[in-house]
């Protein structure tokens, strides 16, 4: 057995869901049931299911696009492939790092297409087959939809259109058959690229981590005593728990709900540093003047306003969804602008109570919490970040990256009449 599928092997028995029937993949009801987790058994040529990790809630797949193998092999392909773009350079993956919490660590905002930059930081995909909505301004609502738009943003992988996408996989020599196999006979079309990514985005739950071993697994030393002391602050002073929220029987830490923090408000109708520090490359950190990055985005930026452009409801403005903070050690910058550099960061604007503007959620206000608090604080969330993350990243770079090569159908290869 190849290391690959050795590697995939260990995935589906720890993050995979294969309803055991046909009645489990067809049930009626709704069309995305959850399906509970079971014990894998290596060798069994039973159809696998799920064991989740400890501290989440049962897998929500769709009836109509179960996971297979197949399937999982085939979005991971997709997924590092740069061949996905027009100019044939920019993959998933460059933006969303396998060893980088499947985020950007780099960035406060992604670079795509030709160097063009984008208005919001490059999510995590962690734990996203749980998200309800799609994006910081949640305009998807399922996976299976949500890689269209970076396939079609000009900023991003800027494809004129998804039928030219079909059209190019339809003709690479190494997708020959792959579709067909993943799909009972259906090639590339717009259902099965969405259902094949979603397929591997599935796959990316990470849990078991020191406080689910701790809060639902009753290991009374997988935490410090400070974590613990954080915890305690998290559900009660700080009011993280008002918004990341968590039961007795799972955590998501999100109310899937959509909220203004204060960041997305415009900058002068609140007060700003004078300077800001940037990341000019991996541990090269610069500090900037506030009006050059003001300057810069005002020419090559639209303005963000939030969840608004999705319902036109002025109450939206600025509101962006509560992220999951699962692994958030991990997925630096944070904030849907990435304009907050590290998790004390984080802490230290809410506990000041963001910037105080008219809009801001009345669920911020100043804390008032103590330097040993925010310590505290900031040692329960490294407490977040789950067993398998390792697993994931080595999973992840098994794949081989889809480049252009000498036998691939396009123009470069093809002589002018």
């Amino acid at each position: 057995m190849t290391r690959f599928y050795y590697v995939l092997l260990r995935l589906l028995a720890c993050c995979l869901v294969f309803p055991l029937n046909a009645a489990a993949q067809t049930g009626a009801g709704s069309s995305a049931e959850p399906v509970e987790s079971a014990v894998f058994e290596p060798g069994s040529k039973s159809d696998l299911v799920l064991a989740l990790p400890l501290g989440l809630p049962p897998l929500p797949v769709p009836a109509d696009n179960p996971l297979s193998a197949a399937k999982v092999a085939l979005g991971r392909k997709l997924f590092f492939d740069r061949r996905l773009s027009l100019n044939n350079a920019i993959s998933c993956a460059l933006c969303h790092v396998p060893e980088q919490g499947f985020t950007n660590n780099e960035l406060a905002v992604p670079v795509g297409f030709e160097g063009r930059t984008g208005r919001r930081n490059s999510p995590t995909l962690y734990n996203a087959a749980y998200l309800e909505h799609l994006f910081h301004d949640g305009r998807e609502r399922a996976l299976e939809t949500q890689p269209i738009d970076p396939l079609l943003a000009d900023h991003e992988m800027n494809n004129p259109s998804l039928g030219a996408i079909l059209d190019k996989l339809a003709k690479l020599p190494d997708y020959a058959g792959l579709f067909e196999a993943a799909f009972a006979g259906r090639g590339p079309t717009a259902d099965t690229l969405g259902m094949a990514f979603a397929s591997y985005m599935r796959t990316l739950i990470s849990a078991n981590s020191p406080f689910d071993r701790w809060y639902y697994g009753g290991e009374e030393n997988a935490i410090s005593a400070q974590a613990k002391q954080g915890f305690q602050l998290f559900v009660g002073k700080a009011g993280c728990a008002q918004c990341h929220l968590l039961n007795e029987q799972s955590a998501l830490f999100t109310d899937q709900r959509f909220h203004n923090t204060g960041i997305g408000v415009p900058k002068d109708s609140r007060q700003t540093p004078a300077t800001r520090q940037l990341s000019a490359a991996p541990g090269v950190v610069i500090t900037v003047d506030q009006r050059l990055i003001d300057a810069l985005k005002a020419q090559r930026m639209p303005t963000d306003l939030g969840r608004y452009e999705v319902t036109q409801n002025p109450a939206d403005r600025w509101a962006y969804r509560t992220p999951i903070l699962r692994n958030i050690a991990l997925t630096a910058p944070y904030m849907h602008d990435g304009s907050l550099r590290t998790l004390r960061a984080v802490i230290d604007y809410y506990d000041q109570g963001g910037v105080g503007h008219a809009l801001q959620s009345p669920l911020i206000r100043p804390l008032g919490l103590s330097a040993d608090e925010r310590e505290a604080l900031h040692a329960f969330l490294l407490t977040l970040t789950g067993d398998n993350v390792d697993l994931l990243a080595q999973d992840a770079r098994l794949v081989e990256v889809g480049e252009l090569r000498p036998d691939d159908p396009h123009w470069r290869h093809e002589r002018a009449d």
